[in-house]
């Protein structure tokens, strides 16, 4: 159901965001279709499709910077694009991602600020993801279809005190899914697109049964990789009952399960991106793993002495190189009104995370560590070939949020609870396949060495309370709250190496002995005091001004990864890094005008406590010298964010123009001190950070039935570094993308609302680098842009 809206705003207004503006991305005025998220009021909103618009998107009555992408902006979007790559168009986020839908979980890098994607908190419909890693994490993107979704918020720089998080060091982005329809029906979308894609999307609602209100659906999507051998299965389920139980109370129960089974692709050097082709005769950015080849094949042939699949070019097959996931997420709230202006709500959660991955090891590896384990006692079979390097992942995670909200005259209190416990379990060994072909089936009978096999748990307290004080008739808001934090952190079992093998000898006559077997550590981090005061006055209407401050403390990110490491010369943990702690300042304007809305913020944040794998004196020595996650500074940020959007009169709806810009200064404070050498990263820019991220562009409305769309989006040169190293940039580049939508609201037969969406991303097919591991010095490692894609989407309801 689309709704045409205007927009009400002053001629004088309207000219100074289009003199800003430029060349901008667009507004089309709609009502979403399956209504607002619980506890919403319905409105009508001006939306992009492409780029959100309306109050909600610039973050109305906020006394942070929030912006949004909403409904329609999210369906405009190629088909069953990732949660990560939704926010690429936002002011404030430096999104890269490996391939047009970004769903490859190893090649996802978010920056805001001075902070990276480890640091950032999600919550969807009210729950928490945790962390974002792809291994024992929750990466949000397995819990989130963007046909599913009502509006995803996101607070650039210092998220609401009461939202749920031990990541965040100040960003929260919040993802809330659509109630379901009123009315029965069937929803379905089907697409195709590059790398033989396809993908099937279907919604089935109940319409309103008694108190009842409900859907579910299903997401099968398959496609080859766009570079190097393999493909992409994802099933992804999601189900949603809506129940009314009188005057303003409700409780909603939803369901997700994400079924995800992928093939990896390396990650390039500069030089390998620039020069030379790999062994299946790739170059530049088509660079990926190949089948299968036969051992008689020139470059493959065995090594001397070795059986018949040992040459080394056998870990650049993808037969094991895959990623496989399995995770259902439950989650269930009640809300209660209690009397007028009084209400609580708690929502309860539990998730099962499960699945593996498999990597390639050669055979001469595995047969070295192989000699060292037998040595030290271990009962293990000598390695075939190329061997099946397997790490499982599992474990659950589970917890309740509460709050209550009091409105007392000018006066509106909320307090609230949360608590969660998430253990992860991974292991890490190699085994045989059955002949030793990279090809060959698995044979789990036959262990070739062990390396990891640990359970981390993590149990987390939050309390919070805020007071907003409305004075001056509701002009001048005051936002007082305080967050209280404790997270209890336990590691046991084998870490690594040297808890199943160590030398007891030297470097150069070593001696394998057993090694410091299962180990237990714990950590604690606390803070009582993490306050976060703001200021909202409404200079009219229209226009506000707001400005606050807050403090975060954060669990420190990769802690599993801090505590895998095992020391040869001990049987000490690692010393328990210093908590993440982050300061952050904000102030700006927003107008929401006849023929432009926009916002504008400036910025100062800081964070101590950075993580970083150096190599350092082991702590109680003088000359041991051990690798491990430490502390190495602080970092700085400051700098301006922007979103608006015009949409001039006398173009009578025709054209719409909208533009974000980012400007980000993001320093290290301090040098970085080892054992041998002390980096100079004072002073140096954060590696993958843009000083400019500017995107924007036009959206034409000619016929009721079209609507078209150009877009461009650029990314300022970044560092592969820390320190800043000479040839570690990485040049900025520009790419453009595109849609055409057409027959909206188009009935054929009994289906209703059927719409042909055409999508093309990377327009010019732009061949440069995006994505980056970073390292200290020398150069980082990358991953290329895709190449230009195309996407076809038809959709209709019954």
């Amino acid at each position: 159901m689309s709704v045409s809206s205007s927009i009400r705003l002053s001629s004088r207004a309207a000219l100074l965001i289009a003199c800003a503006a430029g060349a901008l991305s667009a507004a089309h005025a709609q009502e979403p279709v399956d209504g607002p998220v619980d506890g919403e009021e319905s409105s009508i909103t001006v939306t992009g499709r492409r780029i959100s618009q309306s109050a909600e998107a610039i973050g109305e009555d906020k006394v942070t910077n929030v912006v949004a992408v909403t409904r329609e902006a999210l369906l405009s979007a190629p088909s069953g694009i990732s949660g990560l790559k939704m926010l690429e168009q936002l002011p404030g986020f430096n999104v890269q991602t490996d391939g047009a839908l970004g769903l490859y979980e190893f090649g996802n890098s978010v920056q805001t600020r001075a902070f990276n994607l480890d640091q950032i908190g999600f919550v969807v419909d009210g729950i928490p993801t945790g962390r974002s890693d792809a291994f024992g994490g929750s990466p949000v993107f397995r819990y989130v279809d963007n046909e599913n979704l009502g509006v995803v918020e996101a607070a650039v720089g210092a998220g609401d005190v009461g939202l749920p998080s031990y990541s965040t060091l100040g960003p929260v982005v919040q993802y809330n899914s659509i109630k379901p329809q009123e009315e029965a029906g069937l929803f379905v979308s089907q697409s195709f697109g590059d790398f033989d894609m396809k993908r099937t999307f279907i919604r089935a609602s109940t319409g309103q049964v008694g108190p009842f209100r409900a859907y579910v659906s299903r997401t099968k999507l398959n496609t080859d990789l766009w570079r190097g051998d393999g493909t992409v299965d994802r099933e992804h389920w999601e189900a949603m009952v809506h129940a009314d139980l009188g005057g303003d109370s409700w409780a909603r129960f939803k369901f997700v399960s994400n079924k995800f089974n992928d093939f990896d692709s390396p990650s390039l050097t500069r030089a390998q991106y620039l020069t030379g082709t790999d062994i299946g005769g790739k170059s530049g950015r088509d660079r990926g793993y190949i089948s299968v080849v036969p051992n008689t094949t020139p470059g493959f042939a065995p090594v001397a002495g070795g059986p018949a699949y040992s040459n080394a070019n056998y870990a650049y097959t993808n037969t094991l190189a895959i990623n496989v996931r399995d995770d259902k997420l439950y989650g269930g709230t009640i809300h209660a009104g209690i009397a007028d202006g009084i209400w609580a709500e708690a929502t309860a959660y539990y998730e099962d995370k499960g699945g593996y991955g498999v990597s390639p090891d050669t055979y001469a590896n595995s047969l070295t560590i192989y000699s060292r384990e037998t040595a030290a006692g271990l009962a293990l079979t000598a390695p075939k070939g190329t061997q099946y390097g397997l790490s499982t992942v599992g474990g659950e995670r589970y917890g309740l949020t509460t709050k209550l909200h009091w409105e007392l005259g000018a006066q509106t209190i909320e307090a609230g609870l949360w608590a969660e416990v998430d253990t992860y379990n991974r292991t890490q060994a190699r085994y045989n396949t059955t002949d030793g072909s990279p090809a060959s089936a698995p044979n789990l009978d036959e262990l070739v060495y062990v390396r990891r096999n640990y359970q981390s748990e993590r149990n987390t307290t939050q309390a919070f309370i805020k007071d907003r004080i409305a004075l001056l008739d509701d002009k001048l808001i005051f936002d007082l709250g305080v967050k209280a934090l404790n997270i209890d952190y336990r590691y046991s079992g084998y870490r690594d190496f040297n808890d199943y093998y160590r030398n007891a000898g030297t470097t150069a006559a070593p001696v394998w002995v057993a090694g410091w077997g299962p180990q237990t550590l714990r950590t604690s981090y606390s803070d009582g005091f993490l306050p976060q005061a703001g200021v909202l006055y409404k200079l009219d209407n229209q226009s506000q001004v707001f400005a606050s401050y807050s403090e975060n403390m954060a669990l420190p990110k990769g802690l599993d990864d801090v505590f895998s490491v095992s020391l040869n010369s001990s049987a000490a943990g690692v010393p328990a890094p210093a908590p993440e702690r982050s300061q952050n300042f904000e102030a700006g304007i927003r107008t929401n005008q006849g023929q432009f809305y926009a916002s504008y913020a400036v910025y100062y944040t800081k964070f101590k406590n950075r993580i970083q794998s150096i190599g350092s004196i082991l702590p109680g020595t003088t000359n041991v010298i051990e690798t491990f996650y430490q502390n190495v500074g602080r970092v700085t940020a400051y700098g301006a964010e922007f979103s608006g959007t015009y949409k001039p009169s006398y173009l009578n709806g025709l054209a719409y123009f909208n533009l974000n810009a980012t400007y980000n200064i993001a320093k290290f404070k301090d040098d970085i001190v080892t054992a041998t050498t002390t980096y100079q990263t004072d002073g140096k820019y954060i590696p993958d950070s843009a000083k400019w991220i500017v995107n924007g562009g036009v959206t034409i409305e000619p016929a009721s039935w079209l609507v078209g769309n150009f877009s461009g989006k650029y990314t300022s040169r970044r560092w592969s570094t820390f320190d800043n190293s000479a040839g570690s940039s990485v040049k900025g580049f520009t790419v453009f993308s595109a849609y055409v939508d057409i027959g909206d609201g188009f009935s054929l037969g009994p289906v209703k609302g059927v719409k042909a969406r055409f999508n093309i991303d990377n327009i010019f097919d732009k061949d440069t680098l995006s994505y980056i591991s970073a390292a200290v010095t020398g150069d980082g490692n990358f991953r290329p842009l895709s190449p230009r894609t195309f996407q076809f989407t038809i959709s209709g309801e019954i």
